[in-house]
C-alpha cells in the first residue's frame, strides 16, 4: 500500500483533527517503528507499526460508511459501561467504527458510523455547522409565541442557543408534530429546550444529516453509504481543508513576466 503523512493516518484512526494528529507528532509522542517520526514523515498502515505514547495504533486499510436507523433504548457509543445495548450491537462489521456525534438513548433515527476519524472529527467540528433535522412530538399545542422563541434562541446552561428552523407539522389541542433543522449538537438539547418552552418531548428522530436522508431504511437496520452519499459527505469538508492550505505562490518563466501582462488582458482574465 502507497504510503501516507503519519499525521493523515492518525486522524484516519480516530486521534482527533489532522492538526491535533500533528501536535503529537511536534511533541515527539509518534513512533514508526521504534524510532521518533518527525513532522511530514511518512508510513505505510500495512507494513509500519505506529505508536502514540507508546501504545500502538489500529490503522485502518479501508474506510467503512454506514447508515443506521437507531431505535429507541439504544445507546450511540461503541461500548456502555452500564451494559446496555449500543449501536455496535446492531451493526455486526469487523474493525473499529465510532458513531459520529451523539443521538440519546430516547431517541431514534440516523446515526452514521465510520472508521474515518479525520471526516467524522469535521462532521462534530462546531466550526463546520453541518444541519441536522429532526421530526419531533411535543405534547400540547405550540403557539407562534413559542416557535419564535426557539427560532431565536433560548439560554441554556447559561450560553445562548444557535437560532434553529422550527415549523410546525401537524397538531391539535393536545399535541404538536415538528419539524427541527439546527447545526449545534449539545446534550439532549432539543429537549431541554422544548422542556424550557413548556412542551415536553413525547418522540424525536433524526432524518437528516447534512446531506445524508434516512429515507425508508427500517427501525433497527443498517446499510453502507452509497458512493454518492460519500462524495457529498467528502465534499462538505474540502473548503475547509483547502481553505486551511497556504495559498500557492504564481509561478512564472521569468522575473520580469508579470510586469509584461497588458492591462487590458488582465481585466478580461476571469475572477478565481
Amino acid at each position: 500500500m502507497a504510503e501516507e503523512r503519519i499525521q493523515k493516518l492518525l486522524a484516519q484512526a480516530g486521534l482527533g483533527s489532522r492538526r491535533a494528529c500533528e501536535q503529537y507528532l511536534t511533541e515527539m509522542r509518534v513512533t514508526v517503528n521504534g524510532k521518533i517520526a518527525e513532522l511530514g514523515a511518512k508510513a505505510d498502515p500495512l507494513r509500519d507499526v505506529i505508536k502514540v505514547d507508546g501504545k500502538r495504533v489500529r490503522l485502518e486499510t479501508g474506510k467503512v460508511y454506514v447508515m443506521l436507523n437507531k431505535p429507541a433504548g439504544i445507546v450511540t457509543t461503541n461500548e456502555d459501561e452500564f451494559g446496555r445495548k449500543t449501536v455496535r450491537d446492531l451493526v455486526n462489521l469487523e474493525g473499529h467504527l465510532y458513531p459520529v456525534g451523539r443521538l440519546d438513548a430516547d431517541s431514534e433515527g440516523l446515526v452514521l458510523l465510520t472508521n474515518d476519524g479525520e471526516l467524522a472529527n469535521a462532521l462534530t467540528h462546531p466550526r463546520y455547522e453541518h444541519e441536522k433535522e429532526y421530526v419531533v412530538l411535543v405534547e400540547g399545542e405550540v403557539d407562534s409565541g413559542v416557535i419564535k422563541a426557539w427560532r431565536r434562541g433560548v439560554v441554556l446552561d447559561g450560553q445562548l442557543t444557535a437560532p434553529a428552523k422550527v415549523t410546525v407539522l401537524d397538531g391539535d389541542h393536545h399535541k404538536t408534530w415538528l419539524r427541527v433543522i439546527m447545526h449545534e449538537g449539545r446534550k439532549r438539547q432539543i429537549r431541554e429546550v422544548a422542556g424550557m418552552l413548556g412542551h415536553r418531548v413525547k418522540y424525536l428522530q433524526r432524518v437528516r444529516l447534512g446531506p445524508l436522508q434516512l429515507g425508508d431504511l427500517k427501525l433497527g437496520q443498517w446499510r453502507h453509504l452509497t458512493r454518492g452519499e460519500v462524495k457529498q459527505l467528502q465534499a462538505l469538508i474540502e473548503p475547509e481543508k483547502t481553505a486551511a492550505q497556504p495559498a500557492a505562490r504564481p509561478k512564472t518563466s521569468h522575473p520580469e513576466a508579470a510586469k509584461k501582462v497588458k492591462p487590458s488582458a488582465a481585466k478580461r482574465r476571469p475572477a478565481r
